[in-house]
C-alpha cells in the first residue's frame, strides 16, 4: 500500500494495559498521534513479581477505558482508523487474551481489519518509531521474559542467533531485587542501588562467557548472588556493592555475545552496521554503555528506542500492524487468530533446536 495507515495498537501481554494511534507515511516516516500507559507496579510489588491472575484481571478492568482515552487524543474516530492490531502472544496468556479480545470486539464492530501481532515483532521494529532503521540489522532482544540475538533480515524474516539457555536478564534483575527486598520492577531497583556500590567486590560469575557460541545463561549468577545474601545481614552498602557487581556480571556477558554476535552478522551482511538493542533491559544506562563501546570498537551504529518505548508499549504493536498493512502482510481472517503464550519469531529455529527443554515454565518465545 502506497497511502498513509492510520493503526490503533493494543498490548496487554505482561503488565502494562497500553493503546496508541498511530501514523503511518508512504515513506516509513510515523507520528504517534496518542499514547496512553496504565502500570499495574502497584498491584504486584507486594509479590516482588508480576502474579498472572492479578495481571489478567487488572487488563480486563481497564483495558476498554484505555483504548476508548486514545482514539479519542488521537484526534480521531473510530472510522478513521484503518487497522486494529493487538499483541497476540507471546506473554500471559490470560492478559494477552484480553488485549486480542478486545482489539477483535472493535474491528468486528467497526469493520477495520484486524492485525495479530507478535510481541517481539513489536520490539524488534521500535527503533524505528524515533529514526530512519532500513533492514537488515541485528537485534539483541533483552527484557524480562527474553534474551536472545535476532539477525532481521526484513519485516516478518528472522533467524535467530542465540538465545538464553536459562533465565532472562531483566527476570535476573527481578530476581536479585526480590531477594534483597528492594522493591518491584526490579531492574531500576537494582540499578538505582548499583550507582553507589562497587562492581568489583563481589566476584560473580559470568556464565556460558568462555564458551563458543552466542547462547547465554543467566540462572548460576541468579544462585550465587542469592548465596551472598542468604550468608549474612547486609548493611546498605553491601547491597550496593552487590547490585554494582551484578549489574556489571550481566553487562559482561551481554557485551562479549555482542561482539561475536557482530561480528558473525558482519561476515553475512557486509553492507549492514546496523545494531539494535530493545526491550526493557536496555534502558539500563551500564548495559547500554556497553553495548555502545562493543558497537564503535566492530564499526557499528547502535540503534535504540526511546527510553518509554523500550519497555512494553502499543506504539510498537500499532507500527508493526502499520508495516504489516503496508505491505500487504495481514493474513485473512485475522479474526480467527488464537492467543499464543509461545511464539517464537523464528519458529523453524525453535522447533529444531528449542532454546530450553520441555516442561511447565520457560521462555515465552
Amino acid at each position: 500500500m502506497t497511502e498513509t495507515l492510520t493503526v490503533l495498537g493494543i498490548e496487554t501481554s505482561c503488565d502494562e494495559t497500553a493503546a496508541a494511534v498511530l501514523r503511518r507515511a508512504p515513506n516509513g516516516k510515523v507520528e504517534i498521534l496518542s499514547e496512553i500507559v496504565r502500570s499495574q507496579i502497584e498491584e504486584h510489588a507486594p509479590y516482588g513479581g508480576v502474579v498472572p491472575e492479578i495481571a489478567a484481571r487488572a487488563h480486563a478492568d481497564i483495558a476498554d477505558q484505555i483504548v476508548a482515552t486514545a482514539i479519542k487524543e488521537s484526534g480521531l474516530g473510530l472510522d478513521e482508523i484503518d487497522a486494529i492490531a493487538a499483541t497476540s502472544g507471546p506473554g500471559l496468556i490470560g492478559g494477552v487474551m484480553v488485549g486480542m479480545m478486545t482489539g477483535k470486539a472493535l474491528a468486528m464492530a467497526s469493520g477495520k481489519p484486524f492485525i495479530p501481532i507478535n510481541h517481539l515483532e513489536g520490539h524488534a521494529l521500535s527503533p524505528r518509531l524515533a529514526s530512519d532503521c532500513p533492514f537488515p540489522y541485528l537485534l539483541l532482544l533483552v527484557s524480562g521474559g527474553h534474551c536472545q540475538f535476532l539477525a532481521v533480515e526484513g519485516l516478518g524474516v528472522y533467524t535467530r542467533l542465540g538465545s538464553t539457555i536459562d533465565d532472562a536478564a531483566g527476570e535476573a534483575f527481578d530476581k536479585l531485587a526480590k531477594t534483597l527486598g528492594i522493591g518491584f520492577p526490579g531492574g531500576p531497583a537494582v540499578e538505582r542501588l548499583a550507582k553507589s556500590g562497587s562492581p568489583d567486590r563481589y566476584n560473580l560469575p559470568r556464565p556460558l562467557l568462555n564458551r563458543p557460541g552466542l547462547d547465554m545463561s543467566f540462572a548460576g549468577l541468579k544462585s550465587a548472588a542469592a548465596r551472598i545474601v542468604e550468608a549474612g545481614p547486609m548493611d546498605m552498602q553491601a547491597q550496593s556493592d552487590l547490585c554494582a557487581s551484578y549489574q556489571a556480571a550481566i553487562a559482561d556477558c551481554l557485551a562479549e555475545k555482542t561482539r561475536r554476535a557482530l561480528a558473525l552478522f558482519q561476515s553475512k551482511h557486509e553492507e549492514s552496521t546496523r545494531f539494535v538493542v530493545a526491550g526493557g533491559v536496555a534502558a539500563n544506562q551500564t548495559i547500554r554503555t556497553a553495548l555502545e563501546r562493543v558497537s564503535a570498537e566492530a564499526g557499528a551504529k547502535l540503534y535504540a528506542p526511546p527510553l518509554k518505548h523500550c519497555t512494553d508499549n502499543a506504539a510498537m504493536i500499532a507500527l508493526a500492524g502499520a508495516e504489516r498493512l503496508a505491505a500487504n502482510m495481514v493474513s485473512e481472517p485475522g479474526l480467527d487468530f488464537a492467543a499464543r503464550p509461545r511464539w517464537p519469531l523464528d519458529e523453524e529455529a525453535a522447533i529444531k533446536n528449542p532454546a530450553y527443554g520441555g516442561g511447565k515454565r520457560g521462555a515465552k518465545a
